[in-house]
């Protein structure tokens, strides 16, 4: 068995997966395997990952996986968990890329901590810029209760910072149905897992590597493209509220979980001039479905102490549509 998987999906990223795999390089060891999954590019990155795997066999296990379709990150991601060998895993994006020697520092610190999961802050990268970002919990380098890691509803806590790919996570996580991700959501794919996560495991901790470069701005991300695939937000966030509902302490986890569902729809919302038109009007009827479908009871009091701004555009959706149209 692999002491550790990484599993690294690629969509149409020739440009920025050579920085990629170069890092992979500075990163390997015998005991390591490397599983790179290519979700039907259409440019050049097949070409560059069938290179890669016979290059990197020399330092490390190679797995390559090519897919017939694209399916989405959150598909190709459990492709590389289905085919991963590793006692612990991590994941990886085909633009963001390592420090040399990360790897084996996260290793190291799950191993000597003995918990579940091991969370750790990253570097954002956009353009020559570079922007620490550091997971919102205050204790480090001590194990911790990931439920308890949820709350308070009214702060940015563990479960907003919904990066799988900053942190590592024992094998029997994946063996307990906890790593898989929803399959075909386009975006927000880390959101119900990160959740569910909280919710089920045992034991987490934080530790303050800064080995990720996480790169922003790319064309090809979701994040820069205003199409209909950007809306999958909302089936993620449903799943939150969904699963959380059914949780034994929903009565304390469900104002967290409607609070993020409700500045998450004011941050597209404020946003939707990306969108194309059509695009554009569909968020607005989703988005104001959505809110019909929370708790009532539970979504009057989070207004109640939100932003003023966000919560007025909220308010106003709610008005906009019946119960019959938000049924429909």
């Amino acid at each position: 068995m692999p002491k550790l998987s990484v599993i690294v999906p690629f969509y149409n990223v020739q440009q920025y997966a050579p920085d990629m795999l170069r890092s992979l390089r500075s990163n390997a060891r015998e005991d390591f395997e490397f599983v790179l999954v290519d979700d039907h590019s259409k440019d050049g990155t097949p070409a560059l990952l069938e290179r890669a795997a016979e290059q990197l066999s020399d330092v490390a296990r190679v797995r390559y996986v090519r897919h017939e379709e694209n399916g989405g990150l959150a598909t190709a991601r459990n492709t590389g968990l289905d085919a991963a060998g590793g006692e612990y895993l991590t994941f990886l994006d085909g633009d963001d890329w390592l420090a040399p020697g990360h790897l084996a520092a996260l290793l190291a610190a799950v191993e000597d901590l003995g918990c579940d999961f091991v969370r750790t802050d990253h570097v954002q990268a956009t353009a020559r810029a570079r922007t620490v970002h550091r997971v919102p919990v205050g204790r480090r380098g001590e194990v911790l209760d990931p439920r308890g890691s949820i709350l308070p509803a009214e702060r940015s806590t563990s479960v907003d910072y919904a990066y799988a790919w900053a942190g590592i996570y024992h094998r029997r996580l994946l063996e307990r149905g906890l790593l898989h991700f929803t399959d075909g959501l386009r975006t927000a794919e880390d959101r119900p897992w990160i959740w569910r996560l909280h919710r089920e495991a045992r034991s987490f901790a934080v530790v303050g590597l800064l080995g990720v470069f996480y790169r922003r701005g790319v064309a090809s991300s979701l994040t820069q493209i205003g199409d209909v695939r950007q809306l999958d937000f909302i089936r993620a966030f449903d799943q939150v509220i969904e699963e959380t509902a059914r949780d034994e302490d929903a009565a304390l986890l469900l104002p967290k979980a409607v609070r993020t569902y409700c500045a998450i729809i004011a941050h597209h919302l404020a946003d939707e001039a990306k969108f194309e038109p059509a695009v554009a009007k569909r968020l607005r009827a989703m988005s104001a479905a959505a809110i019909r479908r929370l708790p009532q009871d539970t979504l009057d009091e989070i207004l109640d102490t939100m932003d003023p701004h966000r919560a007025a555009r909220l308010r106003r959706l709610r008005r906009r549509i019946t119960p019959a149209k938000a049924a429909a």
